[in-house]
Formats: structure tokens, sequence, C-alpha cells
């Protein structure tokens, strides 16, 4: 079997508690979304329970994790976890595997070396390459992604970077960058809900600020919570319409697939922007 992942899958964040993401993806797959990318974190997921409980509801959809923490989840458990689930569902498991950022984990130490660490691990537990995705951003991790897996899944970037990482994949590995979007035509209104979810913790990591600046945004595009401009290249907002045109950016900049993250006010449900969207990026009506 082959990976499916269409052209646009739904970011579910971890915000959200295991029942409502599992109800958010069983719809997610009704609305024609190609994956249900599960944000995890720093968590320890080694049993993998709530991917596996998401494909046990759904039928079609691919179930991503993005991402599996190295420094946090055992590569031995993770392959065990990999191979019952694969073994029940096939090949709707995509295992999204990084190294997080520095300031998250104390034992954070020589990440390109942990990278190919895990990464030989997971070979010896049997997780084939063309199985998981990495989360690349810099140069040299997305030409390890290109070596040693099916792709990358950059979070936090613009359609820049996916221009750059398209170049360093090549042809012929997955692209799938994560773009939030905030369904909101006011301006002043979908920076107040982009803007702090941005800012806390992102623009405080050192990995998300250097990849920012290596397309093009300054000191100040990143001081103080984050120019406008920034904020609007990193949470897009406005109408469906203006949203999907913001999406296609990334796909004309060689990505194969974009993990849409709907932001909300608060703990706000996210699927009614997902179904506005739907209609717009699959030509669906709204489901109820």
């Amino acid at each position: 079997m082959s990976l499916h992942l269409g052209t646009f899958g739904a970011w579910l964040n971890p915000l959200h508690d295991d029942d409502a993401r599992t109800k958010y993806a069983v719809e997610a797959e009704a609305l024609g979304y190609g994956a249900a990318w599960l944000g995890f974190g720093t968590q320890h997921i080694e049993d993998l329970a709530l991917v596996e409980r998401i494909l046990e509801a759904t039928s079609t959809i691919t179930v991503a994790t993005a991402i599996v923490n190295m420094w946090i989840n055992d590569a031995t458990a993770i392959a065990k976890s990999y191979r019952r689930i694969r073994a029940a569902h096939g090949d709707r498991l995509l295992l999204g595997i990084g190294i997080g950022h520095p300031e998250s984990v104390r034992t954070y130490r020589k990440p390109y070396d942990k990278m190919v660490d895990y990464l030989d691990e997971l070979d010896d537990g049997g997780v084939p390459g063309d199985r998981r995705i990495l989360a690349a951003l810099g140069p040299r991790a997305l030409e390890l992604a290109a070596a040693r897996t099916a792709g990358s899944h950059p979070y936090l970037v613009v359609a820049d970077h996916t221009r750059t990482a398209r170049e360093i994949l090549g042809q012929n590995r997955i692209l799938a960058p994560e773009q939030k979007v905030v369904l909101d035509s006011d301006a002043d209104a979908a920076r107040a809900i982009g803007r702090p979810f941005i800012q806390h913790p992102y623009l405080g990591l050192t990995n998300y600020v250097s990849n920012l600046r290596r397309h093009g945004y300054t000191e100040q595009d990143v001081a103080d919570g984050g120019s406008d401009r920034l904020i609007d290249a990193l949470s897009l907002h406005g109408t469906p319409e203006a949203i999907a045109a913001g999406l296609t950016a990334h796909l004309d900049a060689g990505a194969d697939h974009v993990g849409i993250q709907v932001l909300t006010a608060g703990t706000d449900s996210p699927m009614p922007g997902f179904r506005e969207l739907a209609e717009v990026l699959f030509g669906r009506a709204n489901s109820t």
C-alpha cells in the first residue's frame, strides 16, 4: 500500500482532549481532508493510543503523529507500537518524528546525532523509511529527511521556507508543511487570536526564530509578539477563499500537502473553520 495524504489535512492541537480530537478526525475524514495530524508536543506517547483510537474510528484518513518527540519517547517502544498498529490498520499511520526545541528538554544535546541514532533504532525496530516523516527545518535536517524518511513536516513556516525545502528534499520526497489559519476577515480580531498563540512559545524558541530569520524576517519582526506581517504570514486570516489562496502558495512553492491548523478563541472547536474551508477546498457542503 502507498501513502495517501491528499492535498490538505486537519492539524489537531493537543489543547483539545482525546475524545474531542477523535470526534474532529472522524468529521475531518467526512469533509474530505486526507490526513489528521495529531499534535503531541512533549507528551509521552509510546503506546500511540490516540493514534490507534482514531484509526479504529475512521476508515480512509491517514493519521500522522506531529510529532513523536525523540528526547522523550523511546524509539524501540515507538517501533513496537507502530508494528502493532500497522498489523491492524495497514498503512494509514504516518510516524511524524522530531527533536522539538532545545528549551523544552534538559538533555537536548547534539540534535543531529540524536536524529540519526533515533532513525537507526526505528530501522532496527521495523519502521520503514517511507512510513515516517521528519519535522525538519534547517538544511542539514532536510537533507537527513530526504535520505532517511518519506520527507518533511515543517512547523511554523512560510511559503519561502517551503520553496527552499523543496530544493533540498528533491522531487521524490513528501513536503507537508503546517499552516495556521484564523477564519475571520477582521485583521485585528484575527491577530488577537493568532499573535498570542504564536508568541508563546514559538517566538521564544531558538530553532523557530532562527528559521524565520533565514527567510527574510528581522529582529523587529520577531520582537514584542511579532510584527503584523509576520503574524499574518504564520496565521493566515480572512475569508475561506482568501485563506485557500494562502494555502495554495505553499503548493505553488513545492508542497505536496498542507496540514491546516485552525486557530480559535480559547478552546473553541476548530471544526466550524474546517467546514468553511472544506466548501472552498473540496466543494463540499458544511457537515453538521
